[in-house]
């Protein structure tokens, strides 16, 4: 039997927010994958462990789940007054394709930790002591963001009080600004309505509010699809009927949205646009047992991600969250008891979360100028991840 070495590759492990993913440095990586192309994707894919049929991950760094499925490459930033160029990969779990096509906004939260770390940041930049300002700019949506770092006598702190839903752990905040975070190519309402009729053949016709802020989102009333808005993972994910159904009305919403022409072409796109649904407050028993009521929140919301409801809330789909509920008449705004308002908290099935944004209406359209949240993030291991070398 003929064998082919093993190749390692310097890596760190990281969470951020409530997902975890492999970063590298872009100079690390093998020179056939330090440009976009199909090496790249199998590296990347190798790395994670997909595709696996099993869904399970086993032969690689990833957890089975669209939270932990997750890459980030990193350089020094080519754009003017940036200091880090961040590309975010979502791996798909058992079908073979990487999805570059959205930002992971949880990962987003450990980008400018991992900068400072591996001297992409100007040492003149980083203080002994405070808030390190780190200018990210996210190549795969083309906007910036910025990074509020905690530094402890010229390094990273991780450790702190800071707690959030969905972490178990508390640690070191970060705060994240969104900047201008809608889509800069069209309107941040791509059909130019806050609420529009979706049609989908065989299932039926629902409001939506589709929005291009964050990440781009599709939201439905809960009430609509039969739902209440409290569920948990296993109330969505353990019903095979539900998640196909989520992911038909997923793929004819991007067809409205101008993302892709034919719902064909969905499945080669998991990661964007993503689908939630929001019902009013009311109160319900989080997945970790505890008893959130109605006046601690504004709204319910729970989104999918790659294809599962997803155990807390992207930080991206938290960015279109906030926005829409800005802007008045959209129904993530209804359900939060309409008016005007510059911050949202909603709850998700880990808990709470309070994201602050603003929006303006500015010539007849809407425009977002940004968006505010705090998270999280720790090294979890770093040194090398090892693949085959005839993995690419």
């Amino acid at each position: 039997m003929s064998s082919v070495p093993q190749i390692k590759i310097p890596a760190t492990y990281m969470r951020g927010g409530t997902s975890k993913g492999v970063f590298f440095s872009l100079t690390d990586l093998p020179e056939v994958a330090q440009v976009p192309g199909e090496a790249r994707d199998k590296i990347l894919q190798r790395v994670i462990g997909s595709p696996d049929p099993y869904g399970q991950q086993i032969d690689g760094m990833g957890g089975a789940t669209s939270s932990t499925s997750k890459t980030v490459i990193l350089a020094k930033s080519e754009q003017p007054d940036h200091d880090v160029d961040y590309l975010f990969g979502q791996v798909a779990i058992n079908k073979d394709f990487v999805d570059w096509s959205g930002n992971c906004g949880n990962l987003t939260g450990a980008v400018g930790a991992f900068a400072i770390s591996k001297g992409l940041v100007d040492a003149s930049r980083i203080p002994e002591n405070g808030i390190c300002t780190v200018r990210i700019w996210q190549k795969n949506i083309g906007k910036t963001i910025i990074a509020h770092v905690p530094v402890t006598n010229g390094e990273v702190q991780e450790t702190g009080d800071f707690e959030l839903d969905g972490v178990t752990f508390p640690a070191a905040e970060v705060v994240i600004e969104f900047m201008d975070p809608a889509d800069g190519e069209g309107s941040m309402f791509p059909t130019g309505n806050v609420v529009d009729e979706l049609e989908v053949p065989g299932i039926g016709t629902f409001k939506t509010t589709m929005i291009n802020s964050g990440i781009p989102t599709i939201f439905v009333n809960a009430a609509d699809i039969g739902y209440t808005g409290t569920e948990l993972q296993k109330d969505i994910n353990s019903d095979a009927e539900a998640l196909a159904k989520f992911e038909t009305m997923r793929a004819y919403g991007a067809v409205k949205m101008g993302l892709i022409k034919d719902i064909s072409e969905a499945a080669a796109r998991q990661h964007t646009p993503k689908i939630a649904f929001v019902a009013p407050a009311t109160d319900y028993v989080t997945s970790s047992g505890k008893n959130l009521q109605a006046g601690d929140i504004d709204l319910c919301v729970r989104a999918l991600s790659m294809g599962k409801l997803h155990h807390a809330m992207m930080g991206t789909a938290s960015v279109a969250i906030a926005t829409a509920a800005a802007v008045p008449g959209t129904l993530v705004n209804l359900a939060a008891g309409g008016g005007e308002r510059d911050a949202v908290t909603f709850g998700h099935p880990s808990g709470t979360l309070r994201v602050g944004a603003a929006a303006a209406l500015v010539d007849g359209e809407w425009t977002a100028t940004k968006a505010v949240m705090s998270r999280s993030a720790r090294v979890l291991m770093e040194g090398w991840v090892r693949i085959p070398g005839d993995a690419f």
